[in-house]
């Protein structure tokens, strides 16, 4: 057996050179290819939503009503975005450090004319399980619209005398979970009464447009 593969090793040809070319420039292409899928999912990852114009003083209009004597937080949501699920992992983290100072809601939109489970998610499940944190269904998003939010994971934070204090996202990136400037300064509010930052940007899904990465989920809603 080994005379016959020493035989065989002998008579194997080397590549000639424009096969050797040709070798090298399919390995640069998969890993330009590949670097141009990295770098697009960091892009995309890194790239924040439209953020709201948040009213300074609480809505009147709003069917939630703030308390008197503590700040009160408010999530805008989407039931099916998947960079949420990080925002309400920040909010739980929020929500620990906060010392029973803090009164929270999380919106989720329920879009007319969608099935009736159309918003029963896990995202749902995650918020629920907050301690602190009350769910409440956002019919057709009119609340999401009277605190000008558009994107998922939108966060205001407001004062005891419905002053806003905070307006942005609690995470650093799309789906991110981690130390954030949003989570930092909500807590410092809360607990200190006070922020070097009172604006952050805001990692999400669009709230309302059909065309955004949440598009599966709202067409699956408006046709079933």
């Amino acid at each position: 057996m080994e005379p016959i593969l020493r035989q065989d090793l002998r008579s194997a040809r080397p590549l000639s050179g424009r096969a050797r070319v040709v070798l090298c420039l399919a390995g640069l292409m998969w890993f330009g290819l590949v670097g141009v899928g990295l770098w697009a999912l960091w892009g995309y990852k890194n790239t924040p939503g439209v953020a709201a114009a948040s009213p300074h003083q609480w809505p009147a209009s709003s069917q939630i009503r703030p308390t008197e004597h503590r700040s009160t937080l408010v999530m805008l949501a989407h039931p099916h975005c998947p960079c949420t699920r990080a925002s309400l992992g920040q909010l739980a983290s929020i929500m620990a450090h906060s010392q029973g100072r803090l009164n929270a809601f999380v919106l989720f939109i329920k879009r007319a004319g969608a099935a009736p489970d159309w918003e029963q998610t896990d995202l749902r499940q995650k918020a629920t399980a907050i301690p602190g944190v009350e769910v409440i269904y956002d019919d057709d998003g009119h609340e999401a619209r009277l605190f000008n939010a558009a994107t998922s994971g939108q966060v205001v934070l407001y004062g005891p005398n419905g002053q806003l204090l905070f307006s942005g996202g609690i995470t650093s990136a799309r789906g991110h979970f981690g130390d954030n400037a949003g989570e930092n300064s909500i807590i410092s509010f809360v607990n200190q009464g006070n922020s070097d930052l009172t604006e952050t940007s805001v990692f999400g899904c669009p709230l309302f447009d059909p065309q955004s990465e949440c598009r599966t989920s709202i067409d699956d809603g408006k046709n079933q």
